[in-house]
């Protein structure tokens, strides 16, 4: 049985870098935001730029951060405040 960082791990590496997006690989990673959510989790960073093309807000009532998102945000505050 794979262990959770390996499932993300292969996912993301053999996967969503290869621009390969599954039904199967996508209910893998609700599984585990589900699992994190029952022992507690109030939200999910999705801290790899590739994460964001497999979920989003409409997959899940979990709140989720992503990364490339919220830094691109930050940098047109950034620019446009300067």
């Amino acid at each position: 049985m794979l262990l959770t960082m390996d499932i993300i791990h292969h996912i993301i590496f053999q996967e969503l870098c290869l621009g390969k997006v599954s039904p199967e690989s996508r209910q893998q990673y609700l599984d585990i935001i589900q699992s994190l959510t029952v022992i507690g989790a109030e939200g999910i960073i999705l801290g790899c730029t590739e994460i964001g093309t497999l979920i989003n807000s409409t997959h899940t009532n979990t709140p989720l951060f992503d990364t490339t998102a919220l830094h691109a945000a930050a940098a047109v505050n950034w620019s446009l405040n300067k």
